[in-house]
């Protein structure tokens, strides 16, 4: 595939199992694993619902026949397996917001940790332009599991049209157009927070991107599908 466009939405059952076995690898490859936690999501093209991986196994575990279609009330449509209980966050993004196609939900030790110091993220390095202006709104109502219908689309109200949503001692959500972007956003996420907090534990932070250089340097379909394919093209290496 070429790096031109966006990555295309699936069309059939067979690519949407494909679409997050491949995602969920990327991830891994990436070093967002968290033991059997976290899950990216897309949209059936069916309007059924969303496609998952079932829960209790890690992001590098994912295959086809271990992919999931969960329909918006919890139910187990197509696939084996206990499901995610955090489906809520996913079913509430898809409710409130028909402009995204796949959602990311993934925990990082920097990005909790930086989340911690209560500061805005500065735009250190290319990645963290992304989510700099404005700055990515925060979940505060709770750090636990987002486990109920109430609690997702809460979630989904203080998301509003931004392009994700941190939940402070938990992780974050990044939402896409494509399953790309969702994983890229999310990459993305992790190593600018590890970066700014490399910078603060080295002294005082200095120097950052201007308005004119948030203004100039953009990210373009093209080289959001680029990353990705590297990492899937990583996955395939290591496993």
């Amino acid at each position: 595939m070429g790096t031109d466009l966006a990555l295309p939405l699936p069309e059939t059952d067979d690519q949407a199992r494909h679409v997050i076995s491949e995602a969920s690898r990327a991830l891994a490859a990436a070093g967002l694993s968290d033991l059997v936690w976290g899950h990216v999501s897309v949209r059936d093209p069916g309007g059924r619902g969303m496609w998952m991986k079932q829960a209790g196994i890690g992001f590098e575990e994912v295959t086809p026949d271990r992919v999931q279609l969960i329909a918006w009330d919890g139910s187990v449509l197509a696939g084996h397996g206990p499901r995610h209980i955090e489906f809520h966050i996913h079913a509430g993004v898809y409710a409130r917001r028909p402009d995204v196609a796949s959602v990311t939900h993934a925990h990082s030790d920097d990005v909790n940790a930086w989340c911690a110091l209560e500061i805005p993220l500065l735009p250190l390095t290319h990645a963290g332009m992304m989510f700099t202006d404005p700055q990515l709104p925060r979940f505060r109502e709770t750090m636990n599991l987002i486990r109920t219908p109430e609690l997702g689309a809460r979630l989904a109200q203080d998301l509003g049209g931004s392009i994700g949503i941190l939940i402070p001692q938990h992780g974050f959500v990044m939402t896409g157009a494509d399953v790309a972007t969702s994983v890229i956003r999310a990459v993305m996420l992790e190593r600018a927070a590890a970066v700014h907090l490399a910078a603060l534990s080295a002294g005082e932070v200095r120097d950052w991107a201007s308005d004119a250089d948030r203004d100039e340097f953009v990210w373009p379909p093209s080289q959001v599908r680029a990353g990705y394919d590297f990492l899937v093209r990583r996955a395939e290496r290591i496993n």
